[in-house]
């Protein structure tokens, strides 16, 4: 990217020849340390404050290389004031080929997975007050939403924040953490001194420590969009260089992604609640359409009636493989050997074979049920730069014809964006380029970015600068599904 000057094009310039807003479903703010402050001590006293400070200094115990001059400075200082002023960032916003934005925390990243509870679910309750004191004041408000910030450590954790923000404070979409990190057991019972230097992950579906369901539930319940957004730096050491910050961010959001993804398909979240919408942020939508495909490719092979026929141990025939091994074997791979080899023929698994089929909590009778799982629920949110954007149109390319829900997201506030002028232009180059077409712009930029959210909530963009535009995109979606 380059620096902002006064001769560059702006995005205004590619919206003016657009028919449909632009929605930028992952623009940040940069809060404040002394705003947080502010809010901090009436939610839960001078105590947690001293503790913000001091994990305003310290964020790890893992000799990990952190992010470090990851805001606009220099000829882009305008941008990062944008991202800390709601009021500078409406002003901006028509320059920018923007009509309205969803926003996201930055600090919250680090704090929403705290391990300290008491500290972790103030901070989350603090900054959840402050964002919507800042984002939803009536002069703001037809432009952009915040995100509720949601601890998950636990599902009662995760229901308390996310009630008390929905239901007291308005807000109309969420953000939690990709997986839950917690110290290794074995380590915190016998050598507690040691156990912040170690880190185990859980999903909140497959072997959760705890039934998330009430959870997902509640935010089906509230009409809630959830956005997804973290990733695995640190720990087991792929992402965990002590002095390459670029070595460890590479491919950490798409990761964070993934995982939460995989096992929210395989947990069968999206079978049980059809309704939810989940949104994984900045990761882009490469890594989707990998793990779309590969999921197909596996259930191809190893539904039950294929893994049954063509894989079960018991069924393989013994007279076939000794014949085999008397012609075409060896003074050490004998016939007598083969045949009393164990393994080949008994299975390992002691366990319920119910339990063989690795898809069960889905319940895929067919392969398009695949689709109908995956497609309709997942957004991937993908910056303007990513050439790989345009796989989520390839029809061709996806799965029994399917187009995954891209969705842009200009992360303006983050060391990525050195001009918020630029973004739109940015996304639009794939068009120009003829990867992507106007109508996979449209959906792109802004119907996918719609339906992500009214889809669960029809009452998402009511009183929004977008309103008619929103329910006109609704409207097409749905004559379209019938």
């Amino acid at each position: 990217m380059t620096t902002q000057t006064k001769d560059k094009a702006v995005g205004a310039d590619v919206r003016a020849r657009l028919d449909h807003p632009i929605i930028d479903g992952d623009s940040h703010t940069q809060e404040t340390a002394f705003g947080m402050e502010d809010f901090l001590k009436p939610v839960a006293g001078s105590e947690i404050a001293a503790l913000w400070s001091k994990f305003r200094s310290v964020h790890t115990v893992q000799p990990l290389r952190l992010t470090f001059w990851n805001v606009p400075s220099g000829p882009a200082s305008i941008d990062r004031a944008m991202s800390m002023l709601p009021r500078l960032r409406k002003a901006r916003l028509e320059e920018a080929g923007l009509d309205y934005c969803v926003i996201y925390t930055t600090m919250g990243l680090a704090l929403v997975g705290h391990r300290n509870e008491e500290f972790r679910r103030a901070c989350c309750r603090a900054m959840n007050v402050m964002n919507a004191d800042m984002y939803m004041a009536a002069d703001v408000a037809d432009r952009m939403t915040p995100a509720a910030v949601i601890p998950m450590n636990s599902p009662a954790e995760a229901i308390e924040e996310l009630e008390y923000c929905v239901t007291e404070l308005g807000y109309k979409t969420i953000m939690i953490p990709s997986e839950v990190r917690t110290p290794v057991k074995e380590v915190a019972d016998q050598a507690p001194e040691l156990a912040a230097y170690t880190t185990h992950t859980h999903s909140f579906t497959l072997d959760a420590l705890y039934d998330y369901d009430p959870f997902w539930q509640r935010c089906a319940d509230l009409k809630v969009s959830i956005g997804c957004h973290s990733s695995p730096r640190g720990g087991g050491g792929l992402r965990g260089s002590p002095s390459n910050y670029v070595f460890n961010h590479l491919g950490s959001f798409a990761s964070g992604a993934e995982f939460l993804c995989r096992s929210l398909f395989l947990g069968g979240v999206t079978r049980r609640f059809p309704t939810l919408r989940f949104a994984f942020l900045e990761g882009g939508v490469a890594w989707a359409a990998d793990l779309y495909a590969s999921i197909v490719e596996a259930w191809e092979k190893r539904n039950m009636d294929t893994l049954m026929e063509y894989l079960n141990p018991h069924n393989l025939d013994m007279d076939l493989m000794v014949e085999m091994f008397e012609k075409y074997g060896n003074d050490y791979l004998t016939p007598e050997r083969m045949r009393g080899y164990p393994e080949t023929h008994n299975s390992r698994l002691d366990e319920n074979p119910d339990n063989y089929d690795d898809f069960r909590a889905c319940e895929i009778k067919l392969k398009t049920d695949i689709r109908e799982l995956f497609v309709p629920n997942f957004y991937f949110g993908c910056e303007a730069d990513d050439r790989l954007n345009a796989i989520a149109f390839d029809a061709k390319l996806n799965h029994m014809d399917a187009r995954l829900k891209a969705t842009f997201g200009s992360d303006i506030g983050h060391w990525d964006v050195l001009d918020s002028r630029s973004v739109v232009n940015e996304a639009y180059a794939l068009v120009e380029q003829g990867l992507m077409s106007e109508d996979d712009f449209r959906d792109f930029t802004f119907t996918n970015n719609v339906t992500l959210h009214a889809g669960i909530n029809p009452d998402f963009f009511k009183g929004t600068a977008i309103e008619a535009e929103a329910d006109a995109a609704m409207a097409r979606v749905n004559a379209a599904a019938e």
